[in-house]
């Protein structure tokens, strides 16, 4: 066999090779040609059962009197209240919230396991029972709002701060989980950069670390934002049920299907239209994944 014919076999070999082993990859990447039937089914049955209460919300809805409803004083009023303590609660849990998840991301101290289990604790919890533990805490007999009534004169159940706190309280572990896992994925080295050329520990976090973490700052203000537009147990127990002073949009549609379920659809489709608003503002950090 002559060097040509050699080069030319192995060339064909390894063009072989090569042409197998793309396909074979494809193949694999492309997790086959067709789906399982046991598992189409209940995939199917779960679309079908998450997707059907919502589309009968919107086949439901008086259009006609959409306007109307939307514009009536008692829906202006829980629309707008809800919208004010919502953003109040999310700076709430902004402020408190970004230094509590530097605390957890970048500094080490005894219980620092316990901490992060508590401070996610809301996530799981009934939000019945987060309102019944904040009127021990802090109702007019609570361990620490008998105080503030002593001292200060003041009382967080039943009126609008009630509200905030109660939302606040929901709200703010969305905000920290997603700031701390920012902060862990932050290349340190920008921070460590900053501490050479003299910057304090707080300077490098306000002009370094802030604007690295920006966007998980963002998307957990969104999560809580929404989290606590949509409160209802926590805030019906805490802060009650008052038109005006502590009647938000979930609690106006409990309040209304038993009444006026024209308005109870037209609030429940409000609610929608953020969560869906939410969800196209975190594509890019979720939906997209692949």
């Amino acid at each position: 066999m002559t060097p040509a014919d050699a080069s030319g076999t192995s060339g064909a070999a390894t063009g072989t090779r090569k042409g197998t082993g793309p396909r074979r990859r494809r193949r694999g990447a492309g997790g086959g040609r067709g789906v399982p039937l046991p598992l189409l089914l209940p995939a199917l049955l779960a679309v079908a059962f998450l997707l059907v209460p919502l589309l009968a919300l919107l086949v439901r809805a008086p259009w006609q009197s959409m306007p109307e409803q939307l514009t009536s004083p008692a829906v202006w009023q829980a629309l707008r209240l809800s919208l004010v303590c919502a953003t109040a609660a999310t700076a709430v849990s902004l402020v408190l919230g970004v230094p509590l998840a530097w605390l957890l991301a970048r500094t080490e101290f005894p219980g620092r396991g316990l901490v992060r289990a508590l401070v996610t604790l809301p996530l799981v919890l009934p939000p019945v029972v987060g309102g019944v533990a904040l009127l021990m805490a802090l109702g007019r007999n609570g361990i620490v709002g008998q105080w503030l009534d002593a001292w200060f004169g003041i009382s967080l159940p039943f009126t609008t701060a009630g509200v905030v706190v109660a939302e606040a309280f929901v709200a703010m572990p969305f905000l920290v989980i997603s700031v701390e896992g920012t902060l862990r994925a932050a290349d340190r080295r920008y921070e460590e950069a900053a501490a050479t050329l003299g910057a304090s520990r707080f300077t490098a976090f306000r002009r370094v670390t802030l604007p690295l973490i920006a966007p998980g700052i963002a998307a957990g203000s969104v999560l809580a934002w929404a989290r606590a537009l949509g409160e209802f147990g926590a805030t019906i127990t805490f802060a009650g049920n008052f038109p005006g002073r502590t009647q938000t949009m979930p609690l106006a549609v409990y309040l209304a299907l038993q009444s006026d379920p024209e308005a109870a659809i037209a609030l429940s489709l409000v609610l929608l239209a953020v969560s869906i608003a939410v969800l196209a503002g975190l594509r890019d950090r979720w939906m997209t994944a692949s």
